[in-house]
């Protein structure tokens, strides 16, 4: 057999390949982390522009409405990108996924859509349909979190 078939097989060998699959897995998630980090860093500075813009150019009384719930929704996404950093950091730590975050940064998603949402452009059906994935999320958290005492 070639020298290269032998060292092919080698390569193919099950604790070389899981080590080689690891590497990678580790490559990705670092990757992403960083990837992460610029989007954080976006989303700050758009929340900075969009306080800024708000505080100078809004008349006092008109503060109060979408110029908040904008906020409110850049401030959430904030909360959201760092829900999702903490969970690639911890799977570069543990290289296990946290599924507790993972329905957490999921409910956050979701409540922070309700936040946001123009009630006049929606219809009952959508409304029912986040109603109804926000009480399988909660749900999912509360099974989550009693099986891990």
């Amino acid at each position: 057999m070639a020298n290269w078939a032998r060292r092919l097989i080698k390569q193919l060998e099950n604790e070389t390949f899981l080590g080689r699959l690891h590497q990678f897995e580790g490559s990705v998630s670092k990757a992403l982390s960083l990837g992460m980090v610029l989007v954080i860093l976006a989303i700050v500075f758009d929340l900075a522009v969009v306080l800024v813009r708000a505080i100078f150019t809004t008349a006092p009384g008109d503060f109060l409405g979408q110029t908040v719930i904008d906020i409110f929704g850049l401030f959430l996404t904030v909360l959201i990108a760092l829900e999702i950093l903490e969970n690639i950091t911890a799977y570069i730590k543990k290289h296990v996924v946290q599924v507790e975050l993972v329905i957490a940064t999921a409910l956050t998603a979701v409540g922070r859509k309700f936040i946001i949402l123009d009630l006049e452009d929606v219809s009952g059906t959508t409304l029912i349909g986040l109603a109804i994935a926000i009480f399988a999320l909660a749900i999912s958290y509360w099974i989550v979190r009693v099986s891990h005492r």
